[in-house]
């Protein structure tokens, strides 16, 4: 085993800047800590033979893990999903800043990569659902297989542009283009930016939501706080579908 590498040195090879200040390609729980944590980890685990996409399926192994922590009763659920979420962010780090380093680059990668985002979050939906329906409420299971469904449509959705560019000959989209040409369309999506509600159908902000939910459980001896929490991120989640579909055909993208 090597010297560790030097951190900066590591940091402009593993965290250029174009993608930490990409619109969409880092999260702000990446920008805001969780890269300062995943250089250290990487700075040790690049002295390592370990592989990218080994990283990659510790991430999805968290993600999903996440989900069926919720299944444990009380808090302790709760909080070890959390953690695990926070593992899967770093995870999510730590697998592209040793592929940069080591040049270890792949279409596998990039796919389980995504395959996980996708297990992750209905996961963790589903494993909400069923904390849900304790006390003999089993509707709540669907409630968030409901969720979980949305939040996969959702990612789907915006997959599924780069699918048809692809098969139309056509290269990636430029951020320019996914402004929408409909004027109330791109008002829309300016108050739901504005009010980043949209970030609850997202894993990391979920599991939070999730973990404060159950402490309110805890001091009032009902599950109602957690049922209140998973029939919001529901409906949100299917006005998000309904309105990201709408943004993606009112834009250019897929012209």
């Amino acid at each position: 085993m090597g010297a560790a590498p030097d951190l900066a040195e590591l940091r402009a090879v593993c965290q250029p800047q174009a993608k930490l200040q990409s619109r969409n390609g880092e999260h702000w729980a990446g920008r805001l800590y969780m890269r300062r944590i995943s250089l250290r980890v990487t700075r040790q685990l690049v002295r390592t033979g370990v592989a990218p996409n080994t990283l990659t399926w510790v991430m999805v192994v968290c993600g999903v893990a996440a989900g069926v922590a919720l299944l444990i009763p009380g808090l302790p659920g709760a909080v070890l999903a959390a953690v695990l979420f926070q593992l899967f962010l770093l995870f999510d780090c730590v697998d592209g800043e040793v592929a940069r380093w080591k040049k270890q680059y792949s279409a596998v990668g990039i796919y389980v990569d995504r395959l996980g985002a996708y297990l992750a979050d209905a996961a963790l939906l589903t494993g909400a659902g069923f904390r849900a329906a304790r006390s003999g409420a089993e509707a709540w299971v669907s409630v968030g297989l409901a969720a979980a469904l949305g939040i996969v449509l959702l990612k789907a959705s915006t997959d599924l542009v780069d699918v048809a560019r692809a098969r139309h000959g056509l290269g990636v989209a430029e951020d320019e283009a996914a402004r929408p040409r409909s004027q109330g369309v791109a008002t829309v999506r300016r108050l739901a930016s504005a009010l980043r509600i949209h970030r609850v159908t997202n894993g990391i902000e979920a599991s939070l939501v999730l973990l404060a939910a159950a402490v309110a459980d805890a001091v009032v001896g009902t599950t109602t706080p957690t049922r209140a929490v998973v029939a919001a991120i529901a409906a949100i989640t299917w006005v998000m579908v309904v309105a990201h579909l709408a943004s993606i055909l009112s834009s250019s993208r897929l012209r």
